[in-house]
């Protein structure tokens, strides 16, 4: 349910109002619809809750009651598409954003030197896993906190963001000392527990859709982060499984279109994990900012066979190059 409040309410009314509804047994947070300042009720709610209980609190102009479980995500509840800010660069806006890394940070010398190469072919945000989530334990699982310490000095020499995952409550800390945009995989898109728990930062988080969850599941998972208070959510496609064996995931381009439609988050695709082959990485880039996508999210390595970590599914800095101009290409063309 949304309040949408008076015109001359004042951020302190609104504070208090939040109180008010806290003590009555509801959790509610700060929202805006458009312009106006709004207060959204994402528990306590049932079917028997009145309206007429809130037109007489304080400050109400309007009472907006949503007939579905997704509440703050949907274009419903906020009809202009979100854009995240993250110091000089606008997610969810006119720009095609480019994330581009290695899938994990091996060396300081390595993630300088791919550092170098994506900030000079287009790309705003350097990813790179610390804390790497394997199906098998004898897999390389990242370098933890020194990888992040590189992937942030290696950031600021060339001028990028930095996006790198975190796989439980306890690693957010430490990664939000290096890191401009906190990343939630496939693996845990349902760990509810985690998703509170960055619900709770003021960082940027990238949701990543599991790899058998419906559109219905993914939302309603950054429900949970934007529940707690944090806005900004990023939703990432990165490939469903299917019958299909070929690749490694059915990249899911219909889900950009979808997820626009029902909800105001940016959407970014990653390709590489969404196929798994490093010569379908491409196409399907284009076919992601074609469908609409707001970003790619693309694993780049100065040696892509010699990667620790997902050396299949890796490119080069040649075909990351000619990649990144062609995206940007297509991105003009729809944005006339």
């Amino acid at each position: 349910m949304i309040l949408l409040l008076k015109k001359e309410t004042t951020l302190t009314e609104r504070e208090h109002l939040i109180s008010r509804l806290e003590f009555m047994g509801f959790k509610a947070i700060p929202y805006n619809k458009k312009e106006q300042l709004a207060v959204a009720i994402v528990n306590g709610i049932d079917e028997k809750t009145k309206t007429e209980l809130f037109h007489l609190l304080p400050s109400v102009e309007k009472v907006i009651r949503l007939n579905q479980h997704l509440k703050l995500a949907s274009r419903d509840v906020k009809e202009k598409s979100t854009v995240i800010k993250v110091k000089d660069v606008e997610i969810g806006g006119d720009d095609l954003i480019i994330i581009a890394g290695p899938c994990a940070v091996e060396s300081k010398e390595s993630i300088f030197e791919i550092a170098e190469a994506v900030a000079s072919a287009g790309a705003s945000v350097l990813r790179g896993g610390a804390f790497k989530p394997r199906t098998s334990p004898y897999d390389f699982q990242g370098l933890g906190e020194k990888g992040l310490k590189y992937l942030a000095e290696a950031a600021k020499k060339y001028g990028l963001l930095t996006i790198s995952e975190v796989m439980s409550a306890e690693q957010i800390g430490i990664a939000s000392d290096y890191v401009d945009i906190l990343q939630i995989g496939a693996r845990n898109m349902q760990n509810f527990s985690l998703l509170k728990a960055v619900g709770k930062t003021d960082k940027p988080v990238m949701l990543k859709r599991g790899f058998s969850s419906t559109y219905k599941d993914f939302l309603m998972a950054a429900e949970y982060i934007l529940s707690e208070g944090n806005p900004n959510v990023i939703l990432c496609e990165r490939g469903i499984r299917t019958f299909e064996n070929y690749t490694r995931n059915t990249l899911d381009i219909a889900a950009v279109p979808v997820l626009k439609q029902l909800s105001h988050l940016p959407v970014i695709v990653d390709p590489s994990h969404g196929t798994g082959i490093r010569y379908l990485v491409a196409p399907m880039a284009m076919a992601s900012v074609a469908a609409g996508a707001d970003g790619l999210m693309i694993e780049v390595h100065t040696s892509p066979d010699k990667a620790l970590s997902d050396a299949k599914q890796t490119i080069d800095i040649e075909m990351f190059e000619s990649m990144v101009k062609s995206a940007y290409s297509i991105k003009k063309l729809i944005k006339r």
